[in-house]
Protein backbone atom coordinates (compact mmCIF):
# COMPACT_ATOMS: atom_id res chain seq x y z
CA UNK A 1 0.00 0.00 0.00
CA UNK A 2 0.92 3.62 -0.74
CA UNK A 3 1.27 5.93 1.47
CA UNK A 4 0.47 9.57 1.73
CA UNK A 5 1.55 12.35 4.62
CA UNK A 6 0.42 16.02 4.00
CA UNK A 7 1.14 18.68 6.62
CA UNK A 8 -0.36 22.31 7.37
CA UNK A 9 1.48 24.94 8.81
CA UNK A 10 0.52 25.03 12.27
CA UNK A 11 -1.41 28.51 13.28
CA UNK A 12 -0.24 30.57 16.24
CA UNK A 13 -2.30 30.89 18.63
CA UNK A 14 -2.54 34.51 19.70
CA UNK A 15 -6.31 35.02 18.31
CA UNK A 16 -9.03 33.00 17.51
CA UNK A 17 -9.03 31.20 14.21
CA UNK A 18 -9.72 33.53 10.77
CA UNK A 19 -11.09 32.43 7.37
CA UNK A 20 -7.21 31.81 6.41
CA UNK A 21 -6.85 29.08 8.54
CA UNK A 22 -10.02 27.76 7.24
CA UNK A 23 -8.81 27.84 3.88
CA UNK A 24 -5.12 26.26 4.91
CA UNK A 25 -7.09 23.02 6.35
CA UNK A 26 -9.35 22.56 3.89
CA UNK A 27 -6.54 22.31 1.04
CA UNK A 28 -4.98 19.89 2.90
CA UNK A 29 -8.56 18.00 3.42
CA UNK A 30 -9.13 17.25 0.07
CA UNK A 31 -5.19 15.63 -0.78
CA UNK A 32 -6.19 13.32 2.16
CA UNK A 33 -9.64 12.88 1.75
CA UNK A 34 -8.89 12.15 -2.35
CA UNK A 35 -5.83 9.93 -1.50
CA UNK A 36 -7.59 7.87 0.89
CA UNK A 37 -10.30 7.29 -1.91
CA UNK A 38 -7.50 5.78 -3.83
CA UNK A 39 -6.42 3.43 -1.45
CA UNK A 40 -3.44 5.17 0.63
CA UNK A 41 -2.25 4.97 3.85
CA UNK A 42 -2.67 8.47 4.32
CA UNK A 43 -1.78 10.68 7.74
CA UNK A 44 -3.04 14.53 7.78
CA UNK A 45 -1.29 16.30 10.53
CA UNK A 46 -2.64 19.73 11.72
CA UNK A 47 -1.75 21.84 15.15
CA UNK A 48 -1.03 24.65 17.10
CA UNK A 49 2.14 26.80 17.16
CA UNK A 50 2.22 28.07 21.01
CA UNK A 51 5.46 28.91 22.20
CA UNK A 52 7.18 32.91 21.69
CA UNK A 53 7.11 36.04 23.28
CA UNK A 54 3.41 37.41 21.45
CA UNK A 55 1.70 34.24 23.35
CA UNK A 56 3.35 35.31 26.68
CA UNK A 57 1.89 38.78 26.07
CA UNK A 58 -1.53 37.95 25.18
CA UNK A 59 -1.16 35.36 28.40
CA UNK A 60 -0.20 38.65 30.90
CA UNK A 61 -3.59 40.39 29.12
CA UNK A 62 -5.97 37.60 29.67
CA UNK A 63 -4.16 37.29 33.32
CA UNK A 64 -3.61 33.69 32.79
CA UNK A 65 -0.15 31.51 32.84
CA UNK A 66 1.36 31.12 28.59
CA UNK A 67 0.16 27.07 29.31
CA UNK A 68 -3.40 28.43 29.85
CA UNK A 69 -3.63 30.45 27.04
CA UNK A 70 -2.46 28.36 24.58
CA UNK A 71 -4.62 25.14 25.98
CA UNK A 72 -7.66 28.04 25.59
CA UNK A 73 -7.17 29.28 21.96
CA UNK A 74 -5.70 25.96 21.00
CA UNK A 75 -8.82 24.27 21.61
CA UNK A 76 -10.72 27.04 19.11
CA UNK A 77 -8.89 25.46 15.99
CA UNK A 78 -9.72 21.89 17.56
CA UNK A 79 -13.00 23.28 16.97
CA UNK A 80 -12.87 24.84 13.68
CA UNK A 81 -11.40 21.88 12.08
CA UNK A 82 -14.74 20.15 13.39
CA UNK A 83 -16.71 22.67 12.17
CA UNK A 84 -15.38 22.51 8.71
CA UNK A 85 -15.39 18.51 9.05
CA UNK A 86 -11.62 18.43 8.17
CA UNK A 87 -10.40 14.76 8.43
CA UNK A 88 -7.11 15.25 9.95
CA UNK A 89 -5.42 12.50 11.79
CA UNK A 90 -3.13 13.87 14.43
CA UNK A 91 -3.36 17.08 15.91
CA UNK A 92 -0.28 18.37 17.05
CA UNK A 93 0.74 21.47 19.67
CA UNK A 94 4.47 22.68 20.43
CA UNK A 95 3.51 22.71 24.30
CA UNK A 96 3.34 18.28 23.65
CA UNK A 97 5.73 16.96 25.85
CA UNK A 98 7.14 14.60 23.15
CA UNK A 99 7.23 17.53 20.62
CA UNK A 100 9.58 20.10 23.54
CA UNK A 101 11.73 16.96 24.29
CA UNK A 102 12.10 15.79 19.98
CA UNK A 103 12.84 19.55 19.44
CA UNK A 104 16.02 19.29 21.59
CA UNK A 105 17.10 16.00 19.86
CA UNK A 106 16.43 17.84 16.89
CA UNK A 107 18.64 20.73 18.01
CA UNK A 108 21.28 18.37 19.34
CA UNK A 109 21.42 16.98 15.76
CA UNK A 110 22.10 20.10 14.07
CA UNK A 111 24.87 21.14 16.53
CA UNK A 112 27.80 21.66 13.73
CA UNK A 113 25.41 24.20 12.10
CA UNK A 114 24.61 26.03 14.76
CA UNK A 115 27.40 28.80 16.85
CA UNK A 116 26.65 31.78 19.47
CA UNK A 117 26.75 35.27 18.03
CA UNK A 118 25.51 38.74 18.83
CA UNK A 119 22.37 40.03 16.91
CA UNK A 120 22.13 43.65 16.56
CA UNK A 121 18.96 44.40 14.77
CA UNK A 122 14.99 44.87 14.50
CA UNK A 123 12.34 43.02 16.17
CA UNK A 124 8.60 43.14 16.42
CA UNK A 125 7.29 40.48 19.06
CA UNK A 126 3.88 40.79 17.03
CA UNK A 127 5.75 38.81 14.02
CA UNK A 128 8.04 37.29 16.06
CA UNK A 129 10.57 37.71 13.49
CA UNK A 130 13.51 40.48 12.85
CA UNK A 131 13.46 42.68 10.13
CA UNK A 132 16.48 44.42 8.65
CA UNK A 133 17.19 48.67 8.82
CA UNK A 134 15.84 48.87 5.20
CA UNK A 135 12.36 47.43 5.85
CA UNK A 136 12.24 49.54 9.19
CA UNK A 137 12.28 52.35 7.60
CA UNK A 138 10.02 52.19 5.05
CA UNK A 139 7.65 51.22 7.84
CA UNK A 140 8.64 54.74 9.22
CA UNK A 141 10.12 52.60 12.07
CA UNK A 142 6.29 51.27 12.72
CA UNK A 143 5.00 47.62 12.29
CA UNK A 144 2.02 48.07 9.60
CA UNK A 145 0.68 44.35 11.07
CA UNK A 146 1.05 45.60 14.65
CA UNK A 147 1.01 49.40 14.83
CA UNK A 148 4.29 48.91 17.17
CA UNK A 149 7.41 50.13 17.14
CA UNK A 150 10.04 47.85 16.07
CA UNK A 151 12.84 47.16 19.16
CA UNK A 152 15.93 47.68 18.82
CA UNK A 153 17.76 44.79 19.94
CA UNK A 154 21.44 43.81 20.74
CA UNK A 155 21.51 40.47 22.39
CA UNK A 156 23.43 36.98 22.49
CA UNK A 157 21.98 34.50 20.81
CA UNK A 158 22.46 30.95 18.50
CA UNK A 159 22.47 31.13 14.86
CA UNK A 160 22.18 28.66 12.32
CA UNK A 161 24.53 28.62 9.19
CA UNK A 162 21.49 29.10 6.95
CA UNK A 163 24.14 30.52 4.55
CA UNK A 164 25.76 27.28 3.81
CA UNK A 165 23.09 25.69 2.18
CA UNK A 166 22.22 27.96 -0.70
CA UNK A 167 23.44 26.23 -3.56
CA UNK A 168 21.72 23.06 -2.44
CA UNK A 169 18.30 24.56 -1.76
CA UNK A 170 19.03 26.22 -4.98
CA UNK A 171 19.27 23.04 -6.88
CA UNK A 172 16.84 20.52 -5.43
CA UNK A 173 14.16 23.70 -6.23
CA UNK A 174 15.08 23.99 -9.90
CA UNK A 175 15.22 20.44 -10.68
CA UNK A 176 12.33 19.38 -8.33
CA UNK A 177 13.89 17.29 -6.23
CA UNK A 178 12.16 19.98 -3.70
CA UNK A 179 8.98 20.97 -5.55
CA UNK A 180 7.45 24.47 -4.81
CA UNK A 181 4.16 25.28 -6.46
CA UNK A 182 2.63 27.78 -7.64
CA UNK A 183 5.52 28.51 -10.05
CA UNK A 184 5.28 32.44 -8.89
CA UNK A 185 6.02 30.78 -5.33
CA UNK A 186 9.09 29.13 -7.23
CA UNK A 187 10.47 31.94 -8.21
CA UNK A 188 10.36 34.23 -5.27
CA UNK A 189 11.83 31.95 -3.26
CA UNK A 190 14.86 31.12 -6.00
CA UNK A 191 15.29 35.32 -6.20
CA UNK A 192 15.48 34.92 -2.33
CA UNK A 193 18.04 32.46 -2.08
CA UNK A 194 20.01 34.14 -4.98
CA UNK A 195 20.45 37.00 -3.27
CA UNK A 196 22.54 35.33 -0.94
CA UNK A 197 21.61 33.48 2.13
CA UNK A 198 22.11 35.28 5.32
CA UNK A 199 22.69 32.88 8.89
CA UNK A 200 19.86 33.21 10.86
CA UNK A 201 19.10 33.62 14.87
CA UNK A 202 17.55 30.74 16.27
CA UNK A 203 17.19 31.80 19.78
CA UNK A 204 16.50 34.49 22.20
CA UNK A 205 17.54 34.98 25.55
CA UNK A 206 15.52 33.54 28.71
CA UNK A 207 16.01 36.83 30.41
CA UNK A 208 13.67 38.73 27.41
CA UNK A 209 11.70 35.43 25.90
CA UNK A 210 11.14 33.04 28.48
CA UNK A 211 8.17 31.51 27.40
CA UNK A 212 9.78 28.59 24.88
CA UNK A 213 11.58 25.50 24.81
CA UNK A 214 14.72 25.38 26.23
CA UNK A 215 18.45 25.33 24.33
CA UNK A 216 20.59 21.90 24.71
CA UNK A 217 23.11 22.85 27.20
CA UNK A 218 22.39 26.77 27.89
CA UNK A 219 19.51 27.02 30.20
CA UNK A 220 19.88 31.04 29.73
CA UNK A 221 17.88 30.66 26.14
CA UNK A 222 15.34 29.50 24.53
CA UNK A 223 14.85 28.54 21.06
CA UNK A 224 13.44 31.05 18.51
CA UNK A 225 9.99 30.39 18.32
CA UNK A 226 9.92 30.09 14.47
CA UNK A 227 12.50 27.50 14.49
CA UNK A 228 11.37 25.15 16.65
CA UNK A 229 8.07 25.93 14.98
CA UNK A 230 9.39 24.39 11.83
CA UNK A 231 10.27 20.85 13.30
CA UNK A 232 6.28 19.90 13.86
CA UNK A 233 6.15 18.27 10.83
CA UNK A 234 8.58 15.19 12.34
CA UNK A 235 8.31 15.60 15.96
CA UNK A 236 4.19 14.39 15.03
CA UNK A 237 5.80 11.46 14.01
CA UNK A 238 8.49 10.29 16.13
CA UNK A 239 11.94 11.37 14.75
CA UNK A 240 14.05 9.99 14.77
CA UNK A 241 13.43 6.02 15.95
CA UNK A 242 9.17 5.82 15.28
CA UNK A 243 7.61 3.82 13.27
CA UNK A 244 5.57 6.39 11.82
CA UNK A 245 8.77 8.54 10.80
CA UNK A 246 9.93 5.35 8.99
CA UNK A 247 6.78 5.24 7.51
CA UNK A 248 5.64 8.50 6.38
CA UNK A 249 8.52 10.82 6.04
CA UNK A 250 9.08 12.39 3.49
CA UNK A 251 5.94 14.64 3.39
CA UNK A 252 3.95 14.44 0.24
CA UNK A 253 2.54 17.75 0.29
CA UNK A 254 3.27 20.73 2.77
CA UNK A 255 0.33 23.34 2.51
CA UNK A 256 0.83 26.70 3.97
CA UNK A 257 -0.13 30.49 3.39
CA UNK A 258 2.34 32.95 1.04
CA UNK A 259 3.53 34.77 3.79
CA UNK A 260 5.51 32.13 5.11
CA UNK A 261 7.05 30.86 2.67
CA UNK A 262 10.63 31.93 3.25
CA UNK A 263 10.51 29.91 6.45
CA UNK A 264 9.21 26.76 4.58
CA UNK A 265 11.14 27.18 1.44
CA UNK A 266 14.36 28.34 2.26
CA UNK A 267 14.83 27.62 6.51
CA UNK A 268 13.08 24.27 6.62
CA UNK A 269 15.42 22.33 3.73
CA UNK A 270 18.04 23.78 4.76
CA UNK A 271 17.12 22.34 8.38
CA UNK A 272 16.55 18.57 6.91
CA UNK A 273 19.79 19.06 4.91
CA UNK A 274 21.92 19.55 7.81
CA UNK A 275 19.75 16.60 9.98
CA UNK A 276 20.47 14.36 6.43
CA UNK A 277 17.23 13.26 5.67
CA UNK A 278 14.67 13.90 3.23
CA UNK A 279 12.97 16.77 2.01
CA UNK A 280 9.24 16.98 1.35
CA UNK A 281 8.11 16.22 -1.89
CA UNK A 282 6.13 19.17 -2.46
CA UNK A 283 5.95 22.48 -0.71
CA UNK A 284 1.55 24.02 -2.06
CA UNK A 285 1.41 27.71 -0.83
CA UNK A 286 -1.35 29.52 -1.56
CA UNK A 287 -2.59 32.86 -1.83
CA UNK A 288 -4.73 35.19 0.40
CA UNK A 289 -8.69 36.22 0.75
CA UNK A 290 -9.78 39.53 1.12
CA UNK A 291 -12.73 41.12 0.86
CA UNK A 292 -13.75 44.66 -1.35
CA UNK A 293 -10.24 44.53 -2.16
CA UNK A 294 -8.98 44.91 1.52
CA UNK A 295 -7.11 42.80 3.78
CA UNK A 296 -9.32 41.67 6.67
CA UNK A 297 -8.76 43.42 9.92
CA UNK A 298 -10.71 43.26 13.12
CA UNK A 299 -10.54 47.36 12.95
CA UNK A 300 -11.73 47.62 9.57
CA UNK A 301 -14.78 45.52 10.83
CA UNK A 302 -14.74 43.13 7.84
CA UNK A 303 -13.77 40.03 9.36
CA UNK A 304 -15.59 36.64 8.74
CA UNK A 305 -16.08 34.17 11.15
CA UNK A 306 -15.73 30.78 9.54
CA UNK A 307 -17.51 28.84 11.96
CA UNK A 308 -20.70 30.98 11.65
CA UNK A 309 -20.35 30.83 8.07
CA UNK A 310 -20.69 27.27 8.23
CA UNK A 311 -23.35 27.06 10.58
CA UNK A 312 -25.72 29.57 8.65
CA UNK A 313 -25.25 27.91 5.01
CA UNK A 314 -24.29 24.82 5.65
CA UNK A 315 -20.53 23.09 5.87
CA UNK A 316 -20.44 21.68 2.32
CA UNK A 317 -21.62 25.27 1.01
CA UNK A 318 -18.77 26.98 2.76
CA UNK A 319 -16.36 24.35 1.32
CA UNK A 320 -17.39 24.64 -2.30
CA UNK A 321 -16.80 28.21 -1.95
CA UNK A 322 -13.56 28.53 -0.78
CA UNK A 323 -12.58 25.56 -3.25
CA UNK A 324 -14.00 26.79 -5.95
CA UNK A 325 -13.39 30.26 -5.95
CA UNK A 326 -10.79 30.28 -2.98
CA UNK A 327 -7.07 31.56 -3.43
CA UNK A 328 -5.91 28.52 -5.12
CA UNK A 329 -3.24 30.32 -6.23
CA UNK A 330 -3.40 33.93 -6.57
CA UNK A 331 -5.26 36.34 -3.96
CA UNK A 332 -9.26 36.26 -4.36
CA UNK A 333 -11.40 38.85 -3.04
CA UNK A 334 -14.58 37.84 -0.78
CA UNK A 335 -17.93 39.35 -0.19
CA UNK A 336 -21.31 38.11 1.13
CA UNK A 337 -22.94 38.71 -2.13
CA UNK A 338 -20.21 36.41 -4.25
CA UNK A 339 -20.53 34.08 -1.80
CA UNK A 340 -24.60 34.09 -1.65
CA UNK A 341 -24.64 34.29 -5.79
CA UNK A 342 -21.95 31.09 -6.11
CA UNK A 343 -24.73 29.34 -3.57
CA UNK A 344 -27.64 29.95 -5.51
CA UNK A 345 -26.56 29.47 -9.09
CA UNK A 346 -23.94 26.87 -9.00
CA UNK A 347 -25.46 25.03 -5.52
CA UNK A 348 -29.30 25.38 -6.00
CA UNK A 349 -29.65 26.30 -9.19
CA UNK A 350 -27.45 23.45 -11.05
CA UNK A 351 -26.21 20.48 -8.72
CA UNK A 352 -29.30 20.72 -6.71
CA UNK A 353 -31.22 21.14 -9.97
CA UNK A 354 -29.78 18.00 -11.41
CA UNK A 355 -30.09 16.11 -8.26
CA UNK A 356 -33.75 16.88 -7.54
CA UNK A 357 -35.40 16.58 -11.14
CA UNK A 358 -33.77 12.84 -11.70
CA UNK A 359 -35.32 11.75 -7.81
CA UNK A 360 -38.61 13.64 -9.22
CA UNK A 361 -39.07 11.71 -12.38
CA UNK A 362 -37.52 7.88 -10.98
CA UNK A 363 -40.27 8.52 -8.40
CA UNK A 364 -43.04 9.73 -11.00
CA UNK A 365 -42.37 7.96 -14.01
CA UNK A 366 -40.58 4.28 -12.25
CA UNK A 367 -42.25 4.75 -8.66
CA UNK A 368 -38.91 5.18 -7.46
CA UNK A 369 -37.07 1.93 -9.21
CA UNK A 370 -33.90 2.92 -10.84
CA UNK A 371 -32.89 -0.40 -11.98
CA UNK A 372 -29.30 -1.12 -13.87
CA UNK A 373 -26.98 1.65 -13.88
CA UNK A 374 -24.50 2.05 -16.82
CA UNK A 375 -20.91 2.48 -15.77
CA UNK A 376 -19.34 6.17 -16.00
CA UNK A 377 -18.53 7.13 -19.18
CA UNK A 378 -15.93 10.69 -18.07
CA UNK A 379 -12.54 10.71 -18.53
CA UNK A 380 -11.78 11.64 -15.03
CA UNK A 381 -7.62 12.03 -15.51
CA UNK A 382 -7.70 15.66 -15.68
CA UNK A 383 -9.59 16.21 -12.47
CA UNK A 384 -6.94 13.91 -10.65
CA UNK A 385 -4.18 16.14 -12.28
CA UNK A 386 -5.68 19.16 -10.86
CA UNK A 387 -6.33 17.94 -7.19
CA UNK A 388 -2.57 16.52 -7.41
CA UNK A 389 -1.25 20.11 -8.36
CA UNK A 390 -3.57 21.86 -5.60
CA UNK A 391 -5.46 23.41 -8.38
CA UNK A 392 -8.87 22.61 -5.96
CA UNK A 393 -10.60 25.38 -7.92
CA UNK A 394 -9.60 23.51 -11.51
CA UNK A 395 -10.40 20.09 -10.60
CA UNK A 396 -14.20 21.68 -9.03
CA UNK A 397 -14.64 23.34 -12.66
CA UNK A 398 -14.02 20.25 -14.25
CA UNK A 399 -17.02 18.33 -11.70
CA UNK A 400 -19.12 21.79 -12.39
CA UNK A 401 -18.94 20.68 -16.63
CA UNK A 402 -20.33 17.83 -16.00
CA UNK A 403 -23.04 19.26 -13.74
CA UNK A 404 -24.00 21.32 -16.08
CA UNK A 405 -23.80 19.09 -19.19
CA UNK A 406 -26.28 16.75 -17.08
CA UNK A 407 -28.72 19.57 -16.48
CA UNK A 408 -28.55 20.21 -20.39
CA UNK A 409 -29.13 16.40 -20.95
CA UNK A 410 -32.40 16.97 -18.84
CA UNK A 411 -33.53 19.57 -20.97
CA UNK A 412 -32.49 18.01 -24.55
CA UNK A 413 -33.81 14.79 -24.02
CA UNK A 414 -37.16 15.61 -22.28
CA UNK A 415 -37.88 12.59 -20.12
CA UNK A 416 -41.20 13.95 -19.45
CA UNK A 417 -41.73 13.65 -23.07
CA UNK A 418 -40.38 10.25 -23.60
CA UNK A 419 -42.82 9.49 -20.64
CA UNK A 420 -45.89 9.87 -22.49
CA UNK A 421 -44.58 7.67 -25.74
CA UNK A 422 -44.89 4.62 -23.42
CA UNK A 423 -41.70 3.56 -24.66
CA UNK A 424 -40.15 2.75 -20.76
CA UNK A 425 -37.09 1.27 -22.07
CA UNK A 426 -35.19 4.13 -23.38
CA UNK A 427 -37.16 6.50 -20.50
CA UNK A 428 -35.27 3.64 -18.22
CA UNK A 429 -31.55 4.32 -20.10
CA UNK A 430 -31.94 8.16 -20.46
CA UNK A 431 -32.56 8.27 -16.17
CA UNK A 432 -30.14 5.41 -15.99
CA UNK A 433 -27.66 7.48 -17.42
CA UNK A 434 -28.94 10.74 -15.53
CA UNK A 435 -28.32 8.69 -12.15
CA UNK A 436 -24.71 7.16 -13.59
CA UNK A 437 -23.23 10.70 -14.00
CA UNK A 438 -24.70 11.66 -10.39
CA UNK A 439 -23.01 8.86 -9.10
CA UNK A 440 -20.27 9.67 -10.63
CA UNK A 441 -20.49 13.17 -9.69
CA UNK A 442 -20.74 12.33 -5.88
CA UNK A 443 -17.43 10.20 -6.20
CA UNK A 444 -15.04 13.10 -7.72
CA UNK A 445 -16.92 15.54 -5.19
CA UNK A 446 -16.13 13.40 -2.11
CA UNK A 447 -12.71 15.19 -0.70
CA UNK A 448 -14.69 18.41 -1.79
CA UNK A 449 -17.97 18.39 -0.42
CA UNK A 450 -18.44 14.79 1.65
CA UNK A 451 -21.58 15.15 3.25
CA UNK A 452 -23.41 15.95 -0.22
CA UNK A 453 -21.65 13.06 -2.44
CA UNK A 454 -22.71 10.67 0.86
CA UNK A 455 -26.61 11.97 0.02
CA UNK A 456 -26.28 11.92 -3.44
CA UNK A 457 -24.71 7.99 -2.75
CA UNK A 458 -27.42 7.13 -0.49
CA UNK A 459 -30.46 8.81 -2.83
CA UNK A 460 -29.36 6.77 -5.73
CA UNK A 461 -26.68 3.67 -4.96
CA UNK A 462 -29.44 1.30 -4.10
CA UNK A 463 -31.02 1.05 -7.07
CA UNK A 464 -34.11 2.31 -5.48
CA UNK A 465 -35.08 5.63 -4.63
CA UNK A 466 -34.36 6.75 -0.76
CA UNK A 467 -35.72 10.33 -0.97
CA UNK A 468 -34.17 12.84 1.19
CA UNK A 469 -35.80 14.65 3.72
CA UNK A 470 -35.14 18.65 1.90
CA UNK A 471 -33.03 19.83 -0.92
CA UNK A 472 -29.74 19.34 -0.84
CA UNK A 473 -29.25 23.42 -1.31
CA UNK A 474 -32.27 25.33 0.04
CA UNK A 475 -31.72 29.24 -1.82
CA UNK A 476 -31.08 32.03 0.30
CA UNK A 477 -32.27 35.21 0.43
CA UNK A 478 -29.26 37.98 -0.65
CA UNK A 479 -28.90 39.56 3.32
CA UNK A 480 -25.95 41.19 5.05
CA UNK A 481 -24.38 38.49 6.97
CA UNK A 482 -23.94 38.69 11.05
CA UNK A 483 -20.65 37.24 10.40
CA UNK A 484 -18.75 40.17 8.49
Amino acid sequence: MSKFYVTTAIPYVNDKPHLGHAILHLYADVLARYWRAQGAQVLFSAGTDEHGGKIAEKAAEAKLTPKQFADQVSQNFVGLLKALNISDDRFIRTTDPGHEQRAQLIWKNLAKYIYKGTYEGWYCTGCETYYNDELVKKNKGVCPLHNRPYEKLKEENYFFKLSVFGSQLKEVIETGQFRVIPESRKNEILGFINEELEDISVSRPKDKSSWGIAVPGDESQVMYVWFEALMNYITVLGYPEHADFKTFWPADVQVIGKDILRFHAAIWPAMLLGLGIALPKTLYAHGFITTDGQKMSKTLGNVIDPIQLAKDYGVDAFRFYFLRHGPAVNDTDFTMELFENAYNSQLADQLGNAVSRTAAMITKFQNGIIGEVPPPEHDVAPYAAFIENCRFDKALEEIWEQVKGLNQYIDQSKPWEIAKTKDEEHLREVLAYLVSNLLEIAVLLAPFMPDTAAKIQTLFASGILKPLPGSLFPKHETANHPGV
